[in-house]
């Protein structure tokens, strides 16, 4: 099982924590695909985002959350 520190995965994103939600939104992508039937050994989607995300191969941007009421 690789481990992931937290700074080793805020390199590539403006903190730990938005670098999780990166993570796992990213993980949530990769569900939807479909997957190889009988293929073992294959690594977990959590796992497979996070390396994707320390490698610097996720690009995402951050969108401002529009509150209630605004145009």
């Amino acid at each position: 099982m690789q481990v992931f520190t937290p700074n080793e995965i805020a390199k590539h994103s403006a903190n730990k924590y938005l670098a999780v939600l990166v993570a796992a939104k990213y993980a949530r992508v990769l569900n939807e695909f479909p997957r190889v039937p009988g293929r073992t050994g294959e690594k977990k989607l959590t796992t497979r985002a996070l390396e994707e995300l320390s490698g610097g191969n996720i690009d995402y941007q951050v969108v401002p959350r529009r509150r209630a009421g605004e145009p």
